[in-house]
């Protein structure tokens, strides 16, 4: 039953349900997804949710049952409600239907008044209701100002939101489900890409020319738990930042809530390293071909003797063509 509601939801969201690797070679894919107890951990506050849903339902369902058994015996008895407009304060009100527990007043302090201020404030009035059974004098008081067709029409409402909260149940939490289930991270050897959301599709790629920092983080739930965020750094492809503003132009992938955080920063160092070391550039600067192997004219200076020897042959072409 999930999988076809799984399916069915991917297909109206148009979300495709793998993500296309990222470019490198295949040999080298490997997939990692968020960890169960990340999964429990959001079902947890999931079904808190319900429980409080639930407790609500119960608790005016309660009140609905109590306030319409008592203005049906006060309509019997034909007691008169008390008209809110026949008193000038909430606290007059709360008292004349014996809704109060403790009335005080608050006087200012007297102090001789100048010529020509305004009077002295009158005492301000506290009122403290009497637990539940003053709270239910309020809505009886109220409810006795309703037609006579109220209450079918509240409990008709009633029932539709029971039945509405029975229904969410399993929609939701194949919502959450599936929303868990979006988390992709990706890592060939040379990109890497970070896939997640559901209503909100969010898809990252990052190569590892670009690639400044990787780290780990762990708050102190995700510690009980065993989980961890990989956060990884990469410099931004637009120009326009100083050579000592490169850092605000980072923007960070998140491995989030992983639980073999130690194995994917050291997979993505080791490749990057490896990377460097080959001298490969940027993916997008060969159209997205593999790169040629690295030759025996790649020393121990690595990427950095290669990186010269291009910006050495491009100046030769240029000045061969000024010559010309």
């Amino acid at each position: 039953m999930y999988q076809r509601y799984r399916s069915l939801v991917l297909h109206w969201l148009k979300v495709p349900p793998d993500p296309h690797p990222p470019f490198g070679d295949p040999a080298s894919l490997r997939v990692f997804r968020a960890a169960k107890n990340y999964f429990r951990l959001r079902l947890f506050g999931w079904g808190l949710g319900q429980v409080a849903a639930l407790a609500g339902i119960i608790f005016w369902l309660v009140v609905l049952l109590q306030v319409e058994d008592t203005v049906r015996q006060r309509r019997l008895a034909h007691q008169a409600p008390v008209a809110p407009t026949d008193t000038k304060s909430f606290a007059d009100y709360a008292q004349r239907i014996g809704a109060v527990e403790k009335t005080t007043e608050t006087t200012p302090p007297k102090t001789p008044a100048a010529p020509g201020t305004a009077p002295a404030k009158k005492p301000a009035r506290h009122v403290r209701i009497n637990g539940w059974a003053g709270f239910k004098l309020i809505f009886v008081e109220l409810a006795l100002w309703l037609p006579l067709w109220a209450f079918p029409v509240l409990w008709v409402l009633k029932f539709f939101g029971i039945a509405l909260y029975l229904v969410q149940i399993p929609l939701t939490y194949a919502i959450r489900r599936l929303d868990f289930e979006m988390h992709w991270y990706i890592v060939t050897d040379r990109s890497l890409r970070i896939r997640t959301g559901l209503l909100r599709l969010q898809e990252s790629t990052m190569s590892f020319a670009n690639l400044q920092q990787v780290e780990v983080k762990q708050g102190p739930l995700q510690r009980v738990l065993g989980l961890a965020d990989v956060h990884v750094q990469s410099a931004g492809g637009g120009g326009g930042h100083e050579p000592g503003q490169i850092g605000e132009s980072l923007h960070t992938g998140i491995f989030h809530s992983v639980s073999n955080a130690t194995e994917i920063r050291d997979l993505i160092l080791e490749r990057l390293r490896r990377f460097r070391q080959a001298g490969l550039g940027d993916p997008d600067d060969h159209g997205h071909h593999p790169a040629p192997p690295a030759t025996a004219t790649t020393d121990a200076t690595g990427g950095d003797a290669l990186a010269a020897a291009r910006e050495v042959l491009a100046e030769a072409r240029a000045l061969r063509a000024v010559l010309r």
